[in-house]
Formats: C-alpha cells, structure tokens, sequence
C-alpha cells in the first residue's frame, strides 16, 4: 500500500474531499548580541486635532452705579434787616444784650438808659379775636432795632375783666430776658377816684412815678362806609399828667382834641408840665385793615430824650399801658361793639 502525500486531500466516507490542515511554520527567534542592543524608534503619532470648545458667554450682573457725590453749594446767607426772620423759619425772639448795672439805676431798667425810642406791640389773641370774652394783654417792648427789652403780662381779674372791660383794674408785670420781674405797674379800682391812674414801680413794691388822667370827656363816633373804610372818630378832651414818686409833676402828655382812628397813626405829644416845650412822643401805629379790623392788639411807639432820666421813662411806659386801655381797648370794628 502506497503513503499519500501530506498535503494531498483526502476522501472520508461519504466520498467528499477535504483539504487538509498544514501545521504553522514555526520560525526561529532573532539571535541578538550582547554587544548589540536593539534600539527601535518611538513612533511618532500625530496630535489629535480637537475642536475648539465652545463656552457660553459669562452673563455678569448688571454694574450698580452710585450717583456722583457732588460738593454742595456755598450759598451767602441772605441780608436781612435788624429783627427780620429769615423765609421759612419760624419768628425768633432776639433780645437786647444785657448792660451792666449803674449806679442810682433801679435795677434791670439799665436797657433804658441806652435807648431814645421804644417799640411796644400787643400780642393777638385769638381767643379775643373769635370770641366775645376779653383776655388778659400782652405786650413785646423792643428797641428800634427790633430786639426784645421786656415782656408785659397783665394780671387781672377773669369776672371783672368781663364786665369791666377797659375799664377794669389791673397789674401789668414786665420782665427781662431772664424772666426777672423788673417793673409793675398797678391800675387800681375806679370805683372810688373815678379817675384812670396808674402806678409805676422799679423795682416792684418801690414806686418811681405816677400817671393820672384829667378831665376825660370822651366822645365816639363810628363811620363805616365799606368793610376796609370803617373809621372811629374820638372827640377827646384830655390829657395825662406824668409824677414822680413824691407826686411831682415832670411831663405832660396831650393829644389832638379831635383824631381819626383810621389809616395813619396817630400821635399824643409828651410835654413839659407848663406846656411850654415838647420832649417826646407817643404814637398809636397803624397796623394794617387785618390786625385794626379784626383784633383789639395794637402797637405803639415812644419817643424821648436819651438823657431823661430813667424812672421817667419807665413811668412813660406805664402811661402808655393806660392809653391803651383808654382809648384803644375796644372790641374788633367787625363786631359791631364800641368800647365799653
């Protein structure tokens, strides 16, 4: 029997070829030197070319910016006269500074010996204004510059002030800036005298002068033509007579026999006690239609030497108190009512 070949296909028993399977050739492995080391270069691989990745763009918070601190501007004060108020502000009280004290001077009058001229305005009460009660007075008394010397305050009784009126007794209290009383004067009852007198003290319980009133005949006539024409015309025959603590006439204070009570002011003339030369004045001011229509307060002024003596001027004062009283302390023209 004849060997086949390896590699010839051989026929299984159904009679179909299959080829045959070669073994692999095995290969012999590279004999290296010792002295030859086998070096075999890096492969060199291209960078990866990325795509650029794309960022969404930051959202960053909107800047919050401060307004700009600007310097503030310098602005003058505005130039006011002595006594204004400056616009928007409340009325302040500026007093007159203090003077030292002087010999023989009773003391808190010394402002007086520095002044030739008083200022005296009635404070409005609108109790009084709205209403038919009558209230006790208040005065402010400044100098011509327009800062306050003393503040009066009348002390009264409430029942006779309601029937008496301008005819009722009283005691006005005036003191300084430190709310020191500095004077009283005292309009006693005229129930007895049937005169209007009053009394001046400096300090207060020690009289310095006198005031009397002589031979008041008092007429009032009252003409109202429209509401801002409404006049009161007085046919007045009399005259105040001014004393010193021992009852010693000093002056005299005469007005016209005759005067309008309507726009314009009117002036009572201060006198020696013969009449023969005229030293001051007092002068009831006009205030305006409002404050003369619908209030009783009004202003005054007094005009002396600066070399009179300073009990004198202080009783000028009190003078002036009660011309007030006398004379102008009638009900508001719009009430319809002459002074009782």
């Amino acid at each position: 029997m004849e060997a086949k070949p390896d590699n010839e296909p051989t026929q299984d028993t159904m009679g179909i070829n299959t080829p045959t399977v070669l073994p692999a050739p095995v290969l012999p492995a590279p004999v290296l030197s010792a002295n030859s080391a086998s070096v075999l270069p890096a492969p060199v691989l291209p960078a990866p070319v990325l795509p650029a990745p794309v960022l969404p763009a930051p959202v960053l918070p909107a800047p919050v910016l401060s307004p700009p601190v600007l310097p503030a501007p310098v602005l003058s004060p505005p130039v006011l006269s002595p006594g204004q108020t400056p616009p928007g502000q409340a009325p302040q009280i500026i007093w007159m500074p203090q003077p030292s004290t002087i010999t023989g001077c009773p003391p808190g009058l010394e402002y007086l010996t520095q002044l030739d001229q008083i200022l005296v305005h009635q404070q409005v009460e609108l109790l009084e204004t709205f209403t038919p009660l009558e209230t006790e007075n208040r005065y402010h008394i400044k100098n011509s510059l327009g800062q306050q010397v003393f503040f009066a305050q009348e002390e009264s009784d409430p029942l006779l002030r309601q029937h008496l009126r301008s005819r009722r007794n009283f005691t006005m209290h005036v003191v300084d800036n430190v709310n020191q009383e500095v004077m009283r004067v005292v309009r006693p009852s005229q129930h007895c005298t049937g005169l209007s007198t009053v009394a001046v003290e400096a300090p207060p319980g020690q009289p310095i002068g006198h005031v009397s009133a002589r031979i008041q005949v008092t007429l009032l006539l009252q003409y109202s033509s429209f509401i801002w024409l409404t006049y009161r015309f007085h046919l007045w025959d009399s005259y105040l007579e001014v004393f010193d603590a021992s009852l010693q006439p000093v002056l005299k204070i005469r007005g016209s026999c005759c005067y309008c009570e309507g726009p314009g002011d009117i002036d009572f003339r201060v006198m020696t006690p013969d009449e023969s030369q005229q030293v001051g004045k007092i002068s009831k001011q006009w205030s305006g239609h409002i404050q003369e229509y619908y209030t009783t307060a009004d202003n005054f002024g007094i005009n002396f030497p600066m070399d009179l003596d300073v009990k004198v001027k202080a009783t000028l004062l009190g003078a002036l108190f009660l011309m007030d009283f006398m004379l102008f302390e009638h009900r508001p023209i719009h009430n319809n009512q002459v002074g009782r």
